[in-house]
Order: structure tokens, then sequence, then C-alpha cells
């Protein structure tokens, strides 16, 4: 077999499970809650570390930012066995009860990107895999067990499981009135909100779509790093840019489904 093209390796060690943070730079960080973490490969945006989960290894691999780089990377992982992905990420909180610092855990994401409508229309949902999403839920719980590494920040933190928004367009969310189509995304972000969307991020659509299409199982865990709608009410918004909680959950997520729920981390 020859190597992947854009990832840059051929041989994934007999890893079924991935993390996929966005951020190369992340990459190192998530990579030492594993055991035995080490550099394994780098090409373009795509940085990846192994290390083992209950002696399974599992791989971590950025993505870069966006769905066209994240269904890319999808498909490549694919092609080398990769079973069950779980992306990590950070986010905006868009509720007004999500707040920095708080945990997302998407079961489905709004298909507002554009790489996921190459796939399948619009009209199909982009859903997390059941399974996966549970073991997040459990892998929540198992992290905020873990004293020894305990922060404030991840004592009072929030786990909020649902809807996210989807987007390719960071500034089109932050400044839209500048884009040509400003009114359209106002009211849309408005319909979002009162719909009860969460939170917005840019790869989760992506992942839930074209996972589906290729039969592989995916989940994603965000956390929140401030909420422009509680500061836009004048309310408590102290941006928290530490995403290590939704690492743990995303770790201890692995765990669960390897060990079938039978947890020894505490």
């Amino acid at each position: 077999m020859e190597k992947s093209y854009h990832i840059g390796f051929k041989d994934a060690c007999g890893a079924k499970y991935a993390i996929l943070p966005g951020d190369p730079g992340r990459v190192e960080t998530i990579a030492k809650e594993l055991d035995n973490p080490r550099f394994f490969y780098q090409n373009r945006e795509y940085t990846t570390w192994i290390g083992n989960i209950e002696n399974e290894p599992v791989l971590v691999m950025s993505t870069g930012m966006g769905g066209a780089s994240t269904a890319i990377g999808v498909e490549e992982l694919k092609v080398l066995g990769l079973e069950t992905l779980i992306r990590i990420g950070t986010c905006g909180g868009m509720h007004i009860n999500v707040e920095a610092g708080d945990v997302v855990i998407a079961t489905g994401a709004i298909r507002q990107d554009g790489t996921s409508k190459e796939y399948v229309p619009v009209e199909f949902p982009a859903l997390a895999d059941l399974t996966v999403t549970n073991a997040l839920v459990e892998g929540f719980k198992q992290a905020q067990k873990i004293k020894h590494q305990e922060t404030t920040q991840e004592q009072n933190a929030k786990l909020h499981t649902g809807i996210v928004h989807c987007k390719d367009s960071f500034y089109g969310q932050h400044s839209p009135e500048r884009m040509p189509v400003g009114y359209e995304l106002k009211e849309k972000w408005q319909a979002w909100i009162k719909a009860g969307c969460l939170a917005s991020e840019m790869e989760s659509a992506t992942l839930y779509i074209v996972s589906q299409i290729l039969e592989i199982k995916a989940g994603c865990v965000l956390s929140v790093v401030w909420n422009q709608e509680r500061e836009n009410m004048g309310l408590s918004n102290k941006p928290v840019k530490d995403p290590i909680l939704a690492v743990k959950t995303a770790v201890e997520a692995i765990r669960v489904m390897i060990t079938g729920g039978k947890t020894s981390c505490c």
C-alpha cells in the first residue's frame, strides 16, 4: 500500500481509534494523556502522534480548520482501517446556559458547511454515533473523578448534549455585518438559537456525514471558549481557552469503549 497522499502515512499500526483535534499545536498535549505517547508523522495540516489506551493503539491526528481538510483526513483514515473517530475541539456557546469552560457533546450538527453537501443532500441529518456519544457522556463523568489533576474549572464545568452549529466562515459568524449575505447569516443565527442550538464550531457536520457514508463511528466533544450571546446580554463570560476537560473526556470515552465500561481510572 502506498502512503496516504495527505495525512502522509500508510500504516496505522493497528489503531482502530483516533482522536481528531483541529489544531496541530494541540496534538502533542492530547497525546500525552495517553500511555507511551510518541510522534508518528507530519504532513500539511495533519500532525499525528500515537499512544495507547488499555494497551490499544490510538492515533491523535489534527485535521486543520474546517470541513474540507476534515473530510480528507477521515477518508484516508478509513482506508488505513480506523473504525472510531472522536473530534475534540473548541466552540463558542450559543445557548444562554452554555458557559465558558463547559463541555458540549454534539449529538448532531447543523450543516452550514460546504463540504458535506458534496457527499449527500442537505436534508440528510448529520448525527453522531450513539455508542460513541454514550461513551463520551460516561467519559465526562470519569474525567471529573480524576482528582489528582482536577482544576477549579473542571469541578464547576457543566455537561451539555445536543445540536451544534457547523459553519465554514469564522468571520461570517463574528462579523456578519461585513458580509454581503450578512442579512441571511444573522437571520439563520437567530433561528438556530430559537431552535435550541448549543454552540458553534467548524468540523462536526463534515465529520458526521463523511463517517456515516464510510461506515465509521464518530462523535464530537467540545470545550466552550466563550459565549457571544452572554457577552451581548452583559452576563458573566470570562473566556476559558484550556480544553483539558474535553480532552480527558475523549480519552476516557475510548477507554469505556475498549473495556466495555469496566473502567479502573479512579
